[in-house]
């Protein structure tokens, strides 16, 4: 799903941390970090669920309303709708990767060698 990974392994580290816990006397804390790892998956599959129109589904996944709307109608990505009103599930909305700063003289770095890249640092200086 989209967000990081860490955040779905929570779960399992605090209740590995929970049987820890228990391991020394510490019930109660134990039974507190438990009912957190159950109440986290609970809403992680709960926001996997979450359907999306597809304006909803463009604005977090940084790709077009039509972009999306025909991978739908292609079936590259289920229809959690209905036809002619078609839905995302959180789950299957794919994510554009985030575009990378540009350099200090305003280009990106797959336009540019290293020792374009380093002169372009010198000359401008690091932001």
């Amino acid at each position: 799903m989209n967000e990081p990974t860490s955040v779905r392994r929570l779960p399992v580290t605090w209740r590995r941390q929970a049987k820890a816990l228990r391991r020394y006397g510490g019930d109660t804390p134990a039974t507190a970090i438990e009912r957190c790892a159950d109440d986290l998956e609970a809403t992680l599959v709960e926001r996997d669920e979450t359907t999306l129109s597809l304006v909803e589904a463009a604005r977090e996944s940084g790709y077009s309303r039509d972009h999306l709307g025909r991978l739908v109608r292609e079936g590259k990505i289920p229809n959690a709708g209905r036809p002619n009103a078609p839905r995302i599930a959180r789950r299957h909305l794919p994510l554009k990767a985030p575009s990378e700063p540009p350099l200090a003289d305003g280009t990106r770095r797959h336009d540019h060698s290293n020792a374009q890249i380093v002169q372009s640092i010198i000359r401008k200086g690091m932001e």
